[in-house]
């Protein structure tokens, strides 16, 4: 498993962002989210209003990390496409990139071979600048520039104190 510091800036934002819109017009999907491995929602497409994001984007982080050990007992390293069939909505999950997962909840309107085809342009497309927010990083961070960044001071203690 790959783990990189995520910092991210308003334009990288703007085009993950816009990625999720058009993944879910093209894939008809009801919502599309991106969660990072700790199960922290980033971004959201879709008629997020009706699903409690945040429960579901921990569960599926939960539910990659469990089906990561069942990989691991069959000597895979990952498995990288979760598909889960239900009445009336359909949960499509991948890894993208080894960094962040991709979860596209569709019904009727839409078909798995649809969506499975559109996450996958999408996920080269979400990889790439997923790899430029971690080359970005790494460059600040060797140039020194990381202590400069407006979140360098703030400690944990710091946002601790924010909700007490």
């Amino acid at each position: 498993m790959t783990s990189f510091d995520l910092v991210m800036y308003e334009s990288e934002f703007k085009r993950i962002d816009e990625e999720l819109q058009k993944l879910h017009v093209q894939s008809n999907a009801r919502v599309v989210f991106l969660v990072d491995k700790n199960g922290q929602l980033i971004a959201s497409a879709g008629e997020s209003h009706t699903i409690d994001t945040t429960s579901l984007a921990s569960l599926t982080a939960g539910n990659i990390a469990a089906t990561g050990g069942i990989a691991r007992l069959l000597g895979e390293r990952e498995f990288t496409i979760l598909f889960h069939e239900g009445e009336k909505d359909n949960i499509h999950i991948s890894l993208v990139g080894q960094r962040v997962i991709l979860v596209v909840i569709f019904d009727h309107r839409s078909s798995i071979g649809l969506v499975r085809l559109r996450v996958k342009k999408s996920s080269e497309n979400l990889a790439r600048i997923f790899d430029e927010i971690a080359e970005k990083a790494e460059k600040e961070k060797t140039e020194g520039r990381l202590a400069e960044s407006p979140f360098a001071e703030i400690s944990d203690e710091d946002i601790d104190n924010l909700f007490k």
